[in-house]
Parts: structure tokens; C-alpha cells; sequence
């Protein structure tokens, strides 16, 4: 039981760190990267298709992507989706082929961007301490059943705050290194 609950506990932690990770990959840093457009949605015959799902996406150089649509006719949807998303992106299409040019980051964009990476890790950090109150609160539940003993319940709020203090661990790493990524010229 206690065993249970602390593998649940685990496994959404890592789950909101997951997140984090994925959330970062899609904030730009001025390098052309095929997860800067991962999350873009595109119009596929009257449903919301992921773009990696309806073209090719391939880096052509360190600032520039092209996306390849597997059919013709999905050029002017692809095109709309990347103008219409929030990444600022001027594409160009040459026939099938769109180019979507990266522009360099201002220092100002990339103060910006720092923030904006801070807040995530913040609303993560969040989500852990939730998900060890849900934890604790499972084992205070279980001691006044007396399932466990008190000792066992404290043993396991131990536990528990171990995975909790390795999860901010592993979310500050990841935002140091996000940082650093930003702020590099």
C-alpha cells in the first residue's frame, strides 16, 4: 500500500518534469530545430492534425527549417499553421517546399525568454509539491484507517520527501540548462 503510493508519487513527478522538458524544447533559442514546430496543429481535411503527422520537417541549416507536406494540396494549410502559431515565423514557400527562416534573438527577447522558461519551472515545482500533499495525505488517510502505523506513515512522508526534494533537483538542472541555452550568442 505504502509502496504503491510512493511509486504514484514518483511517477507523476516525473511525469510534471517531463513536461517541463518538452515545454522547453519547444522555446526557441535562434537555432533552427524540427521541435520548434511539434506543437502546431494543422487543418487536415476538418480535423486538427499535428504537423509532424501531414509533412517532413528537416533542419536545412543552423537557421533555417524546411517542411515538406506529403500532399500537394496541404502547402497553403501547412503555411497558414506556422504564420497563424505563436513563434513569430515567416515562412516561404518554393512549390512544395516551405523555408522557414529563424531569426536571431534580441537580448531583449532572450530576457524575455528566461523569464518566461522561470515560470514554467516554477508552475512545475508546483505540481510536484502537489502531487507530495496528495501523497501525504493518502498516507495520513491510510494511519487513521490504522492501516499503517504511525511510524510507518512517518517513514513514508520521509520517503516521499526525498522523491519530492530529487524531482526540484532534477527541475532546477533542467532550467539551468535551458538558461544558459538562451542566454548563449
Amino acid at each position: 500500500m505504502i509502496d504503491d503510493i510512493l511509486k504514484d508519487a514518483a511517477a507523476r513527478m516525473k511525469k510534471s518534469v517531463e513536461g517541463l522538458e518538452g515545454e522547453f524544447s519547444r522555446m526557441r533559442t535562434g537555432r533552427a530545430h524540427p521541435s520548434l514546430l511539434d506543437h502546431l496543429k494543422v487543418d487536415y481535411y476538418g480535423s486538427e492534425t499535428p504537423l509532424g503527422q501531414v509533412a517532413n520537417i528537416n533542419t536545412e541549416d543552423a537557421r533555417t527549417l524546411t517542411v515538406t507536406p506529403w500532399e500537394p494540396a496541404m502547402v497553403a494549410e501547412v503555411e497558414k499553421a506556422i504564420i497563424n502559431s505563436d513563434l513569430g515565423l515567416n515562412p516561404n514557400t518554393a512549390g512544395t517546399v516551405i523555408r522557414v527562416p529563424v531569426p536571431p534573438m534580441t537580448e531583449e527577447r532572450r530576457r524575455d525568454m528566461v523569464k518566461l522558461v522561470k515560470g514554467e519551472a516554477e508552475n512545475t515545482r508546483v505540481a510536484v509539491r502537489n502531487v507530495r500533499r496528495d501523497a501525504n495525505s493518502d498516507l495520513k488517510t491510510l494511519e487513521k484507517e490504522k492501516e499503517i502505523s504511525k511510524d510507518e506513515q512517518r517513514k513514508a512522508e520521509e520517503a516521499v520527501q526525498k522523491i519530492t526534494d530529487a524531482a526540484i533537483e532534477e527541475i532546477e538542472g533542467v532550467l539551468q540548462k535551458k538558461e544558459a541555452e538562451l542566454m548563449e550568442v
